[in-house]
């Protein structure tokens, strides 16, 4: 079985975080919620505290198949300026694992300089710091192991296709038609 880390700064979007971790779960995909700071709780950009699995610092990044960042502000700003959140895209987009990210956090591959000559998009005014990237526009963006998408709005779609990406697309499907996604 696949396992994921999603890695989670204050100021993050909520819902970007929640929605990913509980589909990908529900996809039967391990993840770890993981504090990047040295505290279990995070408080996100909308006043929401959540309880993390674990912190950064006590995990093996050994033992992932992915990282997942969430974006949301100002916790894309951490993200970026965690010298080891910074550290682990790199090895998981070396080691060609998956690297994903939603929102403003694309920028944060951008910054790690993993996008060059990649397809990637991020929430709309962003496009800046998707640096040596193709920038898209589509809601979710997938460029070999590198998953990226626009925001709020493409978070169940992000999360589906990182449970395609490690099932298969007929998972993700049938996972999207239980929880009665984009129904008729």
């Amino acid at each position: 079985m696949a396992k994921l880390l999603i890695c989670m700064a204050d100021g993050l979007e909520e819902v970007e975080a929640l929605t990913t971790v509980d589909l990908v779960r529900r996809g039967g995909i391990e993840m770890d919620m993981v504090s990047i700071s040295d505290k279990k709780e995070v408080t996100g950009a909308h006043n929401i505290t959540i309880l993390n699995d674990k912190f950064m610092s006590e995990i093996n990044l050994e033992d992932y198949d992915g990282i997942v960042l969430p974006g949301g502000m100002p916790g894309t700003n951490h993200l970026r300026d965690d010298a080891n959140v910074i550290a682990a895209v790199k090895k998981f987009a070396a080691e060609k694992k998956l690297v994903a990210a939603i929102c403003a956090a694309p920028t944060v591959l951008g910054y790690a300089g993993i996008l060059e000559g990649k397809n990637a998009t991020c929430y709309p005014g962003m496009e800046d710091g998707l640096l040596g990237a193709s920038k898209k526009t589509d809601e979710v963006v997938c460029d070999g192991n590198i998953i990226t998408s626009r925001g709020v709005g493409t978070a169940i779609a992000f999360a589906l296709s990182l449970v395609s990406y490690f099932t298969d697309e007929k998972t993700a499907e049938s996972l999207g038609k239980s929880i009665v996604y984009k129904a008729n």
